[in-house]
C-alpha cells in the first residue's frame, strides 16, 4: 500500500466525524479540535476559512482542506469575531462558555441555527494524527481551496445526500464517500503545475520507480536490498538507485527506513501490539534495533511515543530523519 491507501484502509479512516452545519450570519466558528485534517464543502452561502495566517473564500461547488492540529476559523466574512468554539472531541460552546451541543442540534447529522439557514456547509473531520496519516496530511499545505473544476460535483452531491438521508449502512457510506473525496482532492492538488509533491507521489511519474515503491509499500518487512529491489523490477542495481534518487529525492533504503518507522508509529498509536511484534511487522530483527532506529528518527522511544499518543499529548515539531516525502 502507498501512504494514501494505508491511511484510507487503516483504523484512523473509519468513523470520521461528518456533519451538516447550517448557520445564519453573523457567525465565526473557532475550531480547536486538533484534528489531523478537515474537509469543508459549502452547499449554500460562502464560507471564509482562515488557517495559518491565510484566508480563503469557498463557495458552493468548491471545497477546502485544513491540515491540523492547529486551530482555524470558518466564518461568514473575514475577521469576524468567534461566535462558537469547537474543542477536542467536538465539544461546542459559546465564547462565554455556554454549552451548545444540544441547543443547536437539528436531527442526527445537522447542527446550527436552523435546518434551512442562509449558510450550509458539510464538514468531514479525520481525528487521527497517526504517523501514516501524517504522511498523507503533510502532503497538503495548511489550507487549500479547490475550485469547481477540481472538486468533483458527483462526490460533493453524494456526500450531501448521505448526510441528509437516513438509510442502512449510512455511517460506513459517509466514511467511504469522504475517503473518496479526500483522495480526489489530494490528486487534484498534486496535479497542479509547480506543486512540490513528496517522493511517494512523484515516484509514480517513473514506471520503474513506481513499481519499486509499490513493492516497498506492500512488503515493508521483506529483507530488501537495492540489488534485490532492482532484480524485482528488472533493472540493474545502479539504474534503480539513480532513477529512485532522481524521482523520489532519496535513496531506496532511506525511503524504506522512513516508511517502516511511519508504519510502526501508526501501530504504536492504534494498537496494543508489543514492541517485538511491531518490530517484526515492519522489518526489524528485534525490539532493541527497532527502538534505536525509532528513537533516532522520532526523538523519543517507542514507549514514550505511544504514551504521548494515548494520552492525547501532541508530539513536538520534530521531523523524522529521512521522513517519507
Amino acid at each position: 500500500m502507498d501512504p494514501m491507501t494505508e491511511f484510507l484502509a487503516g483504523p484512523q479512516a473509519r468513523q470520521a466525524f461528518t456533519l451538516r452545519v447550517a448557520l445564519d450570519p453573523p457567525f465565526a466558528i473557532d475550531v480547536r479540535d486538533r484534528a489531523a485534517l478537515t474537509v469543508i464543502v459549502p452547499v449554500r452561502g460562502t464560507a471564509w476559512v482562515t488557517a495559518g495566517g491565510e484566508t480563503q473564500a469557498v463557495n458552493p461547488g468548491e471545497a477546502a482542506t485544513v491540515r491540523g492540529p492547529d486551530c482555524y476559523v470558518v466564518a461568514d466574512s473575514p475577521d469576524r469575531a468567534p461566535t462558537v468554539v469547537i474543542g477536542p472531541d467536538q465539544s461546542c460552546q459559546s465564547p462565554s462558555g455556554d454549552r451548545l451541543e444540544v441547543t443547536m442540534r437539528h436531527g442526527v447529522r445537522t447542527w446550527g441555527d436552523r435546518e434551512d439557514a442562509e449558510t450550509v456547509m458539510l464538514i468531514g473531520t479525520y481525528q487521527s494524527d497517526a504517523a501514516v496519516g501524517r504522511l498523507v496530511t503533510a502532503v497538503l499545505p495548511r489550507l487549500v481551496a479547490f475550485t469547481e473544476d477540481e472538486a468533483d460535483p458527483a462526490l460533493l452531491g453524494m456526500l450531501h445526500r448521505e448526510l441528509t438521508l437516513q438509510g442502512l449502512g449510512q455511517r460506513t457510506a459517509l466514511d467511504r464517500v469522504l475517503d473518496l473525496l479526500l483522495l480526489h482532492l489530494v490528486r487534484a492538488w498534486a496535479a497542479r503545475p509547480g506543486t512540490a509533491v513528496p517522493g511517494w507521489v512523484s515516484g509514480n511519474r517513473d514506471p520503474i520507480v513506481a513499481e519499486a515503491l509499490s513493492l516497498l509499500h506492500r512488503e515493508p518487512s521483506a529483507p530488501w536490498t537495492v540489488a534485490e529491489l532492482g532484480r524485482r523490477v528488472h533493472v540493474s542495481r545502479a539504474a534503480l538507485a539513480a532513477r529512485f534518487r532522481s524521482t523520489v529525492g532519496q535513496p531506496p533504503m532511506t525511503y524504506l527506513t522512513a516508511w517502516r518507522l511511519a508504519l510502526a508509529a501508526d501501530r504504536l498509536s492504534t494498537s496494543a501490539d508489543t514492541l517485538a511484534v511491531i518490530a517484526a511487522r515492519v522489518g526489524y530483527s528485534n525490539a532493541f534495533t527497532f527502538s534505536t532506529a525509532f528513537t533516532r528518527a522520532y526523538g523519543s522511544s517507542p514507549s514514550v511515543y505511544r504514551a504521548s499518543q494515548r494520552g492525547g499529548v501532541q508530539p513536538g515539531p520534530h521531523r523524522p530523519a529521512g521522513q517519507v516525502g
